[in-house]
């Protein structure tokens, strides 16, 4: 992951979690119920870029094994200290699991990693599900790649590149939906949230 995207997250992890972690979006509690529809009930689940963890303790609440991830120190540890949540520090390459997860979430996480490892991203998660399971992928809308002001590193899709991406990795999209939100850098950008199965 881009170290000075992890530097931002490390000097704002509280910040961030304070902000984000805490209240629940009617929206984007509508796309974890679109998600959860696809998963049998207790399966396991994977958090990909998990945060403070908010909605990996939202699904183990709700009776699901749930596996937590994300490339920053301080966000494992804010969720350990705020939902008890154990994370595995690790960058999106390091998943290697095959066939072992009901659904994946990867809620505003790979929009940090480059354009050009987005079709190995998606093909390790196709690898990582098993046959028929659920991945919810929400990322920003729009071309190219930049940093915004604070210098998190972002990478921008459109609609049509990620429907080919997706169809490309073996997912069929289920349900999409297009909005538009402010966050930690105070901008208000268009972004996507996908429901897919693979």
């Amino acid at each position: 992951m881009d170290r000075e995207t992890l530097k931002v997250y490390a000097a704002s992890a509280g910040a961030y979690a304070d902000r984000f972690g805490k209240k629940r979006d009617p929206e984007q509690v509508a796309d974890a119920a679109a998600f959860l529809a696809l998963v049998p009930k207790g399966g396991r689940l994977l958090d990909l870029g998990c945060g403070p963890g908010q909605w990996a303790a939202t699904f183990a609440d709700a009776g699901y094994t749930v596996e937590a991830t994300d490339a920053s120190p301080e966000m494992a540890a804010l969720a350990l200290e705020r939902f008890g949540l154990t994370v595995r520090v690790e960058p999106f390459e390091a998943l290697d699991a095959q066939a072992r997860y009901d659904g994946i979430w990867a809620n505003f996480s790979l929009l940090h990693a480059p354009r050009a490892d987005f079709p190995g991203h998606l093909a390790r998660i196709h690898r990582a599900l098993k046959p028929g399971g659920a991945l919810h992928l929400a990322l920003k809308l729009g071309t190219g790649e930049k940093r915004d002001h604070l210098g998190r590193f972002y990478s921008y899709f459109t609609v049509k590149e990620l429907t080919r991406h997706l169809g490309d990795a073996g997912f069929t999209i289920v349900q999409s939906r297009e909005a538009e939100s402010a966050g930690l850098a105070g901008s208000t950008d268009p972004f996507i949230a996908l429901t897919a199965r693979a």
